[in-house]
């Protein structure tokens, strides 16, 4: 499976106070403090991060109910499936999938861990980074694969993330892992579902003539009419 190593972030400390949930002109101005802690925190962070994505196409052999039969490219005999109220609502047209994997590796995740004993508020602000680096990577990853697809007179839906309303975490992470060998980036599933190292990201892209270009993800997130930072995501 391919794995495309080649991405420049450029985080800035507004990329990571966002992430973290922040506006950063309230915190300008009402805690600089902060601001020159993320400063650093972007500093220590950078040579840690190691931005990896795994990728793999399918042909969609059919759909059925709320399921998208899967196909390999390298025409396994495997039988792979996608499947949930969501899938069918954004995939049911597609004739290929793009699964993604993202991960920015473990070197922060346990710096961060280590630095929490002695210097909490680095570590929180390290912690953001994180964050902010694995959104900008999947962010990169969905640009880079979309002007693909375009480049070949195709449609690329928005990217589908397990987690999102009609695709439960527990559904969806499972169903993306049988379709990536994510151990050839270091990634895993916990029995909970979630991923190590935490600041991975998975995701999905439905590509065909007759898909839905339109609309953005956050329409179908949890946090959607609450969260601040909706155009932050789009850009």
């Amino acid at each position: 499976m391919p794995i495309l190593d080649k991405w420049d972030l450029q985080l800035t400390t507004d990329h990571v106070l966002r992430a973290q949930g922040a506006d950063p002109e309230v915190i300008r101005s009402r805690r600089p403090n902060l601001v020159i802690s993320t400063e650093e925190a972007l500093v220590k962070a950078e040579p840690l991060l190691q931005p990896l994505v795994l990728y793999e196409k399918y042909h969609v052999k059919a759909f059925t109910h709320e399921r998208l039969d899967l196909v390999p490219h390298n025409d396994d005999q495997g039988k792979y499936t996608l499947s949930s109220q969501l899938i069918a609502q954004k995939l049911s047209s597609a004739q290929e999938i793009i699964v993604v994997l993202c991960t920015i590796g473990s070197d922060l995740d346990n710096s961060v861990s280590s630095l929490f004993k002695v210097d909490p508020i680095i570590a929180l602000a390290m912690d953001g980074v994180g964050s902010a680096a694995v959104e900008m990577l999947a962010i990169q990853a969905c640009n880079y694969f979309e002007k693909q697809i375009f480049n070949e007179g195709q449609k690329a839906t928005i990217p589908l993330n397990p987690g999102m309303v009609g695709w439960p975490l527990e559904i969806g992470q499972p169903q993306i892992f049988s379709l990536l060998d994510s151990e050839s980036i270091n990634v895993s599933l916990t029995e909970s579902c979630m991923m190590v190292p935490n600041k991975s990201l998975s995701l999905v892209i439905g590509i065909g003539e007759d898909v839905s270009s339109t609309g953005s993800s956050c329409e179908y997130c949890n946090l959607n009419g609450i969260c601040r930072y909706q155009n932050h995501y789009a850009e």
